[in-house]
């Protein structure tokens, strides 16, 4: 296991892989723990504005793990129940720091919150008009089960393990990339022209000897539905581009990122139970895949692998 230290965040990873391969790897299942050091505002009440920065934080590091155990169907409720036991901790927490873990045990995921205050939370009801007081009867609601531990510190809750998708890689290519050309892309409609654009010159240039008409459509049609599913309209700073890699027995790979970093509906686009696109391109033999981009940020990548083949310019 190793340590990486952000800031006054102490993080724990194991080696990323699914929950079945960790174990037979380490003899452990997957674990992730989080300490945070509180700062709370003592000239008024509520959080101070560095701890009410930790929940979206931790919902970012908390869905890298989960994408790279292979578990992206579990991202949306785990978002919800840490970001409220997190908030709940940082708010009425007495002890210096708080620490968060979440694991994987036997068929469930587990979630738990220190905060070092023997105080027990409480279910309240709130009014209509109450801005807060709702966060466990969310939890309540969410979880398979919740509870207390004995010196009232740690509140914990869990969810159940579907048997969810196997860790998706990026499609292999037989050969190392020898070169790559990246196109700078538009965050907006315009994308899918710009790529077809720019994937008209630069495959032409570059004499790749396959048909680069249907590289073009390809690529087209990845772009297209990264701006059309991922995209949020006017948004800054999203992460969005793609890139052609080619590789020495003249592979194309086609690699589209966009800031969405799940995708768990990909096997029935691909067999066109939601949607016709990637249906369409697998259908003319390209091998589709998808990863998650990095750990350091919010986004996945669509990979198309292009076999080179007739010349068609």
């Amino acid at each position: 296991m190793t340590t990486h230290i952000v800031g006054q965040e102490r993080t724990r990873r194991r080696a990323p892989g699914t929950a079945d391969e960790l174990i037979s790897r380490t003899g452990a299942l997957p674990a992730l723990e989080v300490c945070i050091e509180r700062r709370p505002d003592p000239d008024r009440g509520g959080l101070s504005t560095a701890d009410a920065a930790w929940p979206k934080r931790l919902r970012r590091i908390v869905r890298a793990s989960l994408n790279r155990w292979g578990r992206p169907e579990l991202i949306e409720d785990t978002e919800l129940l840490l970001t409220e036991l997190a908030t709940n901790a940082l708010r009425h927490g007495s002890g210096r720091s708080i620490c968060v873990r979440v694991s994987v045990q036997d068929d469930t995921l587990k979630i738990q919150v220190t905060d070092g205050s023997p105080t027990r939370p409480e279910l309240r009801h709130a009014a209509l008009d109450d801005e807060g007081g709702r966060g466990l009867l969310l939890v309540e609601s969410l979880a398979e089960e919740w509870g207390v531990s004995d010196d009232g510190t740690t509140t914990w809750c869990t969810l159940p393990l579907t048997e969810g998708p196997e860790e998706v890689q990026p499609a292999a290519a037989t050969t190392p990339v020898f070169r790559e050309i990246r196109l700078e892309l538009p965050a907006d409609p315009s994308a899918a022209g710009s790529a077809r654009i720019q994937a008209r010159t630069m495959l032409t240039m570059a004499a790749w000897p396959g048909n680069q008409r249907h590289a073009i459509d390809v690529l087209h049609t990845l772009v297209e539905n990264a701006v059309q599913h991922a995209l949020a309209p006017g948004k800054a700073d999203q992460p969005f581009g793609a890139c052609l890699r080619f590789t020495e027995t003249d592979e194309l790979l086609i690699d589209v990122t966009d800031p969405v970093p799940h995708f768990p509906d990909f096997d029935q686009a691909v067999a066109g139970e939601s949607g016709g696109g990637l249906w369409e391109i697998a259908q003319e033999g390209v091998e589709l895949s998808w990863f998650v981009a990095s750990s350091e940020f919010d986004a996945k990548t669509v990979r198309a692998v292009v076999r080179p083949g007739p010349v068609d310019l």
